[in-house]
């Protein structure tokens, strides 16, 4: 049941995606950030404290006086910190000598401070927190001996203690300021990312907002402008869009043309049928109807077809594909003894599909091979695409023969549209009007002129970007 809710929910999105990566960024980064300062302020904290009790121990130390009986006298000077003077302040001061002198500051009256170790002169520990019936106490001891004026020395150690909840509550304080700063400066990221990605992610949703635009049929195509990393997207789905409204357009003309084209051949057939006289030539009529039915259908089929302009075709190689459908035409007009020559771009690609491909330079050239003397001539030539960003070329195609050519009073008719499907397979046969719908399939050009070279036809297709 989990999996099933998680799947109709669907994946998450981008800007759902960057916030949790951003926030567990966050949380990583600030979680280690804090730890590292509150380390580092803990240690120099403590650091701190050592010296200020070292500083306490050196005030106390210059206080005191031996006197050449080997007897110590207490300090007799105010106190470095008033906390020494004020009972259970958490701040102690404890100076212990030989022959059982001991002297302790007023702040530990009514305190067991385990204090009565004589350290070596000269050495200096600290420790803490050690357990005493104090409390917890961060502890230093200084070792030092004394040496009056009859050479004898004589030792003291003066231990300096500061309960540890003061330096806790200094460190609850730091923590507290540390880790709200943070908390605040997580949130402000945050809400800054926030702000962020939805000014950056504006081109998508405004794209989303156009592709609706365009389902619900108040746009045509995706508008802008949109940021250069967006603009490839929308050039390659303006492209999708206008290749599949092509499509649906083809076929929607496609049906309405064979509608139209069987009309009269049926009439034709129907009223030949309902006619009480009988004819010797009606079985002959029939099947000149049905032929005549069967090449609208062939002829319409073959404009359904063609693919058209795909902006995700992958190239296809042109002279192989040309030079297979010439060895063809090839055999069957051998009796008429055909050379065609080729000037093929070894580089050129026709990026569609290959049935259009096959469409394009099967018609043309035997429409050639139809018309010509003896000469037939196929050139193929790359040309550099219309928009520098585009990584496509485009293509030139020149079929040229040495036939009679077509008239110039034919040239706007040999191609014109919307004439009825039996009246285009006269004269030069549906193969053009075929060349024709698959030029205009993938934004080419085609036109139709006398051959400066040959003297016959020229059928020159251009796509200025495949």
């Amino acid at each position: 049941m989990a999996s099933e809710d998680t799947a109709s929910r669907g994946p998450l999105s981008l800007v759902s995606r960057s916030t949790i990566a951003t926030l567990l960024v966050l949380v990583g980064f600030l979680g280690i950030t804090g730890f590292a300062l509150d380390r580092a302020y803990a240690h120099a904290t403590l650091a701190g404290l050592r010296g200020r009790l070292q500083s306490y121990a050196y005030a106390y130390l210059a206080g005191v006086d031996v006197s050449s009986r080997d007897r110590a006298y207490p300090p007799d000077m105010p106190p470095p910190n008033p906390d020494f003077l004020r009972p259970g302040s958490g701040l102690y001061a404890v100076i212990v000598g030989e022959n059982d002198f001991q002297w302790s500051a007023p702040s530990a009256l009514g305190r067991e401070l385990p204090f009565n170790a004589l350290l070596e002169p000269g050495v200096t520990r600290f420790d803490g927190p050690v357990a005493t019936p104090a409390g917890q106490l961060y502890v230093l001891g200084q070792g030092v001996e004394w040496i009056p004026l009859n050479g004898k020395g004589y030792r003291l150690t003066i231990y300096i203690a500061e309960n540890e909840a003061l330096y806790q509550a200094g460190l609850v304080a730091y923590r507290r300021t540390l880790f709200g700063w943070l908390g605040a400066l997580g949130l402000a990221l945050l809400v800054l990312q926030q702000i962020l990605l939805r000014w950056s992610f504006s081109p998508l949703r405004r794209v989303a907002r156009d592709i609706a635009m365009i389902e619900r049929g108040s746009a045509e195509r995706l508008i802008g402008p949109y940021p250069r990393e967006v603009t490839v997207l929308t050039r390659n789905l303006n492209r999708f869009i206008e290749g599949e409204r092509e499509h649906l357009k083809r076929y929607r003309n496609t049906l309405g043309d064979l509608a139209h084209s069987l009309k009269t051949p049926l009439a034709v057939v129907r009223s030949r049928l309902e006619s009480p006289d009988p004819e010797t030539g009606l079985r002959q009529d029939l099947l000149d109807q049905v032929q005549h039915m069967d090449q609208i259908v062939a002829y319409q089929l073959a404009r359904a077809k063609a693919s058209g302009h795909s902006t995700f075709a992958p190239p296809i190689a042109v002279q192989a594909h040309a030079e297979a459908v010439v060895r063809s035409l090839e055999r069957v007009y051998a009796s008429r003894n055909i050379l065609c020559e080729f000037d093929i771009d070894e580089g050129a690609r026709f990026y569609g599909e290959e049935g259009d491909l096959l469409e394009l330079l099967g018609n043309l050239l035997e429409n050639a091979f139809k018309w010509a003397n003896h000469q037939v001539l196929l050139r193929v030539v790359r040309i550099a695409p219309v928009d520098p960003r585009s990584w496509r070329a485009g293509l030139d195609i020149r079929v040229e023969d040495d036939g009679p050519g077509i008239p110039p009073e034919k040239l706007d008719k040999v191609l014109q549209r919307g004439v009825r499907g039996d009246e285009r397979v006269q004269g030069h046969g549906i193969g053009l009007a075929i060349v024709d719908d698959v030029v205009r399939g993938y934004r080419g050009v085609l036109h139709v002129d006398r051959s400066s070279e040959l003297g016959g036809a020229c059928f020159h297709v251009s796509f200025a970007e495949m």
